[in-house]
């Protein structure tokens, strides 16, 4: 079997948080509650947690900050600007991105975009029209809110 053909969805993401608590409760506000918790000592993790959003069917692991867990590029240091890796942002799509970069920055959110973008991604053949807002989330990751669209 391929492995095209053996993928039947998408699962998780998984965030190590150097600011747990704040974290979890971020997502909260996004929508997401917990559903399970555990730790794992033989990685150094303390505390993770498993959240789900309902409406959406997503999940995201939110693990403790001193964790032992594979990960793409190196731990950032407290209070150090944001440290790049591979992935570039966690995208929601919403139904209004102004309002949903207020009610994230309400709940800890630091601004990215200061305000809703209006971006056309063109090729030679088709231009799609996206609206936008960006928010860092407490822990450091970039938030999208992207209104619908269709590619």
């Amino acid at each position: 079997m391929k492995l095209s053909e053996n993928i039947v969805g998408f699962h998780h993401y998984s965030l190590k948080a150097p600011q747990f608590d704040e974290t979890v409760k971020f997502y909260e506000q996004l929508g997401f509650v917990i559903v399970h918790s555990w730790s794992l000592p033989d990685f150094n993790l303390e505390k993770c947690v498993m959240m789900y959003h309902e409406q959406i069917n997503v999940y995201v692991e939110i693990c403790d900050g001193d964790a032992d867990m594979p990960a793409q590029g190196r731990k950032r240091r407290l209070g150090e600007e944001m440290v790049e890796n591979s992935i570039l942002h966690i995208c929601f799509v919403v139904k209004d991105a102004a309002k949903a970069r207020v009610e994230a920055l309400k709940a800890g959110a630091i601004d990215l975009s200061n305000g809703v973008l209006a971006i056309q991604l063109k090729n030679k053949s088709k231009s799609v029209g996206v609206h936008n807002s960006l928010v860092y989330s407490p822990n450091g990751e970039v938030i999208e809110f992207l209104e619908q669209v269709s590619f």
